[in-house]
């Protein structure tokens, strides 16, 4: 008997180590008793020699040799679909180009929601991760890559992110169940995400998992307890407690990197495959008695397997070192190839990677195209093109009833393929989104009778009941967030209208006024530590305060909080962080800093020279570039730590090597002090903005100036002579937010166009500052009246409205203290910081029972969940949305 006669049902086409015990006993046997494979003329084993070089093309680091890894059994059962089922071939292959998405970034890996078949994970090769609802064409969420607790991470991790900040996803994978899913990235780290329905997704466990990539990630149930397994660089496969993030084995016995994990189980024994970069596959008990299996893996290089959905039938792809790729399916009794199926290029451009559906169907991208087979025949079934764009090796994967099919596509892009029944599962949820795009925000639980009513008329009652069945796990149906229908009848509720939410007392938010132990006049830069457990301001008289959060009772994270006091810090030398200065009138001092991506070092200036200041003991590193010109504004590159751009108060924009000390090129396009720098690594660009109202886009390879654009000022509206214009990336490192006195704007970069534009009206307070929050989907702005204003970043409409009196004490008059800068918390969306006039700082957060900043206005017209769908507007007009 082959030695997976009897193999258990699976959600998905398992890719697994399986050529294990080709020829062999069954597995549980092979475990207990590991033995020489026989040799099998059938099947061509490589020397498995592999060299750094091949590593590192094999782990998919260059973009024209990416590897996907591949697909994990998970031990959880779901109905089986019988051969008889199957699509009526070719018609029902999804082959239509149903949503082309922007992703902003390469995709890497990509998952479909096991039970929300609409409900797209993706991770990209500049760390960030999406969730999309493909039926609304809507990303839900965006998040780019950030270490969580650097102080918890080993030191090469730390180093490694100093040397190269660069970091890219090579696996994004959801938990059976769909509750969880983790990121394993190419730097060490492993971050696991809870998942509670819509956009509402909370970090969970972050794990310093090996030495080196983590090169694969999977979930199991060994004794019935979910388990995160990984695997990485440093030749080693471990599991961890998906809880508690505790480490409860580590297997060591390959020789080479380890490429990919497979948990499976048999006879109840539970176990892992194991596969390595030097063709070595090895299997594992959960136990730490070592490898109970040593064979070589049937593949000339880089091969991953894959069983149908019923676990039936065993299939491995695999391309050669110089590009031969090859898919076969297996004999399992017999060890041999049953068949090999034909229709590849000669030369594969890259590494092909395939998947498995409805247990009759093989697809595979390569050639710029998509390629099916029908299991029962070696001849190619059909070849598409996806309507052209797809870049040599797509990277592709089915959901679980293989109705989409999620391809990879050139410039950032992700094609959803559909066939008839998903084309109407697209349609479902397009329509139940658009409907709930129409009511306002507040009317926002459907019942169960409207989901499978809507469900029923497309004729996906069954899909509806799982759905439904998932929710009922937490007693409420916060997983179905994303499907949002509306009765209409009730937004004529009064009760329901919207209502801009004002906060004008105390008790209606946190709020916590940081300690001082100093005087300083007013709080000129201000900005959260990347880990974010302190904060970070630089006075107007060239002191910097640090503020640190400790972990407590109260605090066990030890992140910044409105409800803990920190402490205002300083070395045990009690020397202050202080800037050089120049006799210049301290009103006419532009204060500037940027913090490195590890906290260790600020980079800072206040009129005079630039210094670089150690974060842990404050000392001064060095001081150079002396005024004049004066440095205006800094900001490092985000690839490398030692490039740093520095805008000038001559205009200029200075790009200097740290490192070597030299001033590698001087870009000249504005005509007023420089106010504002920001770089996206997704366009390689730099964005610089000045006094002069003028935007400009450089290229950050050779500092060409691409494109310039001077703000449109609203008529009515005088700006002062020298007033500052701020430029801040959003996170899909595409668009940027503006920010000037008279205006917020976002802007489309390669356009350099305004998608939209918020303008206060003529009697109101001038802006002073604003800020995206951490995930980019609210911008805080704080005005001259000391009022600070919510938006939703997606379409620049107000939300809620802080009033001074909810903040400051009482005597205190507004047009004598206002906010002059304000902060966003890197991981916490909802917390701001503002720093004051009269050198104060506050914490701020909603109240624990809301949880965040009011709700936003009902949105007319669809949904304008995104940046990219909104229209371009003028500087004026009725549909303007006024303060």
């Amino acid at each position: 008997a082959g030695w997976m006669s009897n193999p258990p049902t699976v959600s998905h086409p398992a890719v697994s180590g399986g050529a294990i015990g080709l020829g062999g006993p069954s597995i549980p046997a092979a475990l207990k008793h590991p033995r020489t494979p026989p040799t099998n003329p059938s099947v061509d084993y490589p020397s498995g020699d592999s060299d750094h070089v091949t590593k590192r093309r094999a782990l998919g680091i260059s973009d024209e040799m990416q590897v996907n890894l591949p697909v994990n059994v998970m031990p959880v059962s779901f109905p089986v679909h019988g051969h008889s089922q199957a699509f009526n071939a070719p018609d029902d292959l999804p082959k239509t180009v149903a949503r082309t998405l922007n992703q902003g970034s390469t995709p890497m890996s990509m998952d479909f929601h096991p039970i929300q078949q609409t409900l797209l994970l993706v991770g990209t090769n500049v760390g960030d991760i999406g969730l999309w609802e493909v039926g609304s064409r809507e990303r839900l969420v965006l998040r780019n890559f950030k270490v969580w607790d650097l102080g918890a991470c080993s030191m090469p991790l730390q180093a490694a992110l100093v040397k190269d900040p660069g970091v890219s996803v090579n696996r994004i994978i959801w938990s059976p169940d769909g509750s969880l899913f983790g990121v394993a990235y190419s730097r060490h780290i492993v971050q696991i995400y809870s998942y509670h329905g819509g956009d509402d997704i909370r970090q969970r466990l972050e794990i310093d998992a090996h030495v080196g990539g983590v090169n694969d990630l999977a979930f199991s149930h060994p004794n019935k307890q979910l388990c995160v397994i990984t695997c990485g660089d440093d030749k080693t496969i471990k599991v961890w407690d998906a809880t508690t993030g505790a480490k409860q084995y580590t297997f060591e016995g390959h020789e080479a990197p380890v490429y990919s994990v497979c948990p499976h189980y048999k006879e109840n024994i539970q176990f892992i495959f194991s596969t390595a970069l030097d063709g070595k596959i090895k299997a594992w008990l959960y136990d730490n008695l070592g490898s109970r299996v040593d064979y070589d893996a049937p593949g000339r290089w880089c091969t991953t397997m894959a069983y149908s959905a019923d676990g039936t039938r065993l299939f491995s792809c695999g391309t050669s070192k110089d590009g031969e790729s090859h898919i076969v399916e297996w004999n399992e009794s017999e060890g041999a190839v049953r068949r090999s199926y034909q229709g590849f290029r000669k030369r594969s451009l890259g590494v092909v990677q395939f998947d498995t559906t409805k247990n009759r169907f093989l697809v595979a991208g390569d050639d710029f195209s998509i390629k099916f087979w029908d299991m029962d025949n070696i001849q190619l079934l059909t070849s598409i093109d996806a309507d052209g764009g797809l870049p040599a090796s797509p990277r592709i994967r089915f959901n679980k009833d293989g109705t989409l099919l999620a391809v990879s596509a050139n410039e950032n892009g992700i094609k959803i393929l559909a066939n008839s029944e998903g084309l109407r599962l697209l349609r479902t949820f397009e329509n139940l989104s658009y409907d709930a795009s129409r009511a306002p925000e507040t009317v926002t639980k459907p019942t169960i009778n409207q989901i499978s009513a809507a469900a029923t008329s497309a004729g996906l009652a069954d899909r509806v009941t799982s759905v439904v069945a998932l929710s009922g796990m937490n007693g409420d149906a916060r997983n179905l967030t994303d499907v949002k229908p509306r009765i209409t009848e009730e937004t004529n509720d009064k009760s329901k209208i919207w209502k801009l939410t004002e906060i004008s007392e105390t008790s209606q938010c946190r709020t916590l006024k940081l300690p001082e132990n100093m005087r300083v006049n007013k709080i000129s830069r201000l900005i959260y530590t990347n880990s974010g457990n302190a904060i970070l301001a630089l006075a107007s008289n060239a002191i910097h305060l640090l503020w640190k959060w400790q972990r407590s009772d109260r605090n066990s994270s030890g992140k910044a909080t409105a409800s803990v006091s920190p402490q205002l810090w300083q070395p045990s030398s009690g020397i202050l962080m202080t800037n050089d200065v120049t006799d210049t009138n301290p009103e006419e001092v532009v204060p500037c800093f940027a913090l490195s991506k590890n906290d260790s070092y600020v980079m800072s200036a206040s009129g005079g020279k630039i210094s670089l200041f150690n974060m842990m003991t404050f000392k001064t590193m060095t001081t150079f570039m002396p005024p004049p010109p004066a440095a205006t504004f800094l900001a490092f590159h985000p690839q490398d730590n030692n490039i740093i751009a520095i805008g000038m108060d001559d205009s200029t924009i200075q790009i200097y090597n740290v490192r070597v000390d030299e001033v590698k090129s001087k870009l000249k396009g504005h005509s007023k002090r420089i106010t504002g720098l920001a770089f996206s690594h997704v366009l390689n660009v730099l964005v610089s903005s000045g006094a002069d109202a003028q935007l400009c886009v450089w290229n950050s390879d050779g500092w060409e100036k691409q494109k310039t654009r001077f703000l449109q000022v609203p008529s009515g509206r005088m700006p002062t002579a020298l007033s500052d214009t701020r430029v801040q990336f959003h996170q899909d490192q595409i668009h940027f937010l503006v920010v000037h006195e008279t205006q917020l704007a976002i802007y489309e970069t390669t356009k350099l166009e305004c998608v939209k534009q918020w303008v206060p009206r003529e009697s109101a307070a001038p802006i002073s500052h604003a800020t995206f929050s951490c995930d980019s989907q609210l911008v805080y702005a704080s005005f001259l009246d000391a009022t600070v204003c919510v938006f939703t970043a997606a379409n620049l409409r107000l939300r809620c409205r802080v009033n001074p009196t909810a903040y400051l004490s009482p005597g205190v008059s507004n047009s004598n203290v206002h906010p002059l800068v304000i902060a966003a918390h890197p991981q916490e969306p909802n917390q701001f910081a503002l720093g004051l006039s009269d050198g104060g700082v506050h914490v701020f957060e909603p109240i624990e029972s809301e949880g965040k900043w009011g709700m936003p206005p009902p949105v007319e017209n669809g949904s304008a969940s995104s940046v990219q769908a909104t229209p371009s507007v003028g500087a004026s007009g009725s549909d303007q949305p006024q303060r």
